[in-house]
């Protein structure tokens, strides 16, 4: 725990690399595997859970959310490069050149991360979300980014990068996400009246 406390970037050393143009070179040229989303099953946590939980409750709040910050466009980063890769694969280099990351150019609000594209020429709109934890890690979705999934519902995927800073993995949820997640409300907006 006090290597830990120390060397707090070991837990995000991806999230640092992705920062360097070379990683992003690498990158390019593989593909991400993307698995199936865990089931409803209880399957077991991993091992190193016990040891999450204890670096969890001790955080600098402002740390914190910097690391997060990193770690997401990282995790943007590898999946706008998978996109590519998958693309370029199927033949589709027209489509992998037109592939946007509305977050970096736009900023947040337009209730995904990526604009990519289907082989068939079809829209994919990705939300992004990164954790260094294992597959069933809680993440935050905004009500913005739930109701662009349910607005567009055939466009919209959420892409759940897992595991980042050893050995990055990831499945795909569609909407509606309810089907996959339990959504429970964990901050509110205290407005006067």
């Amino acid at each position: 725990m006090r290597w830990l406390d120390r060397h707090s970037d070991w837990l995000a050393p991806a999230a640092r690399m992705a920062m360097g143009p070379s990683t992003s070179l690498f990158w390019e040229e593989a593909a991400l595997w993307i698995g199936p989303p865990p089931t409803h099953s209880n399957a077991p946590p991993p091992d190193e859970l016990e040891q999450m939980a204890a670096i969890a409750r001790k955080y600098d709040v402002a740390e914190r959310d910097a690391r997060n910050r990193a770690l997401g466009r990282a995790g943007e980063k590898r999946v706008l490069a998978h996109e590519r890769a998958t693309l370029r694969a199927a033949g589709r280099t027209d489509l992998a050149e037109r592939i946007r990351w509305v977050f970096d150019v736009d900023g947040d609000g337009a209730g995904y991360d990526i604009l990519s594209f289907a082989p068939d020429g079809s829209d994919r709109l990705i939300e992004v979300k990164t954790t260094n934890g294992w597959e069933r890690t809680p993440f935050h979705i905004t009500r913005n980014e739930l109701a662009v999934a349910e607005e567009r519902r055939s466009d919209w995927r959420l892409v759940r990068l897992w595991n980042f800073a050893r050995e990055p993995k990831a499945f795909e949820l569609r909407p509606p996400l309810e089907a996959h997640v339990s959504l429970m409300a964990a901050s509110y907006q205290a407005t006067f009246s």
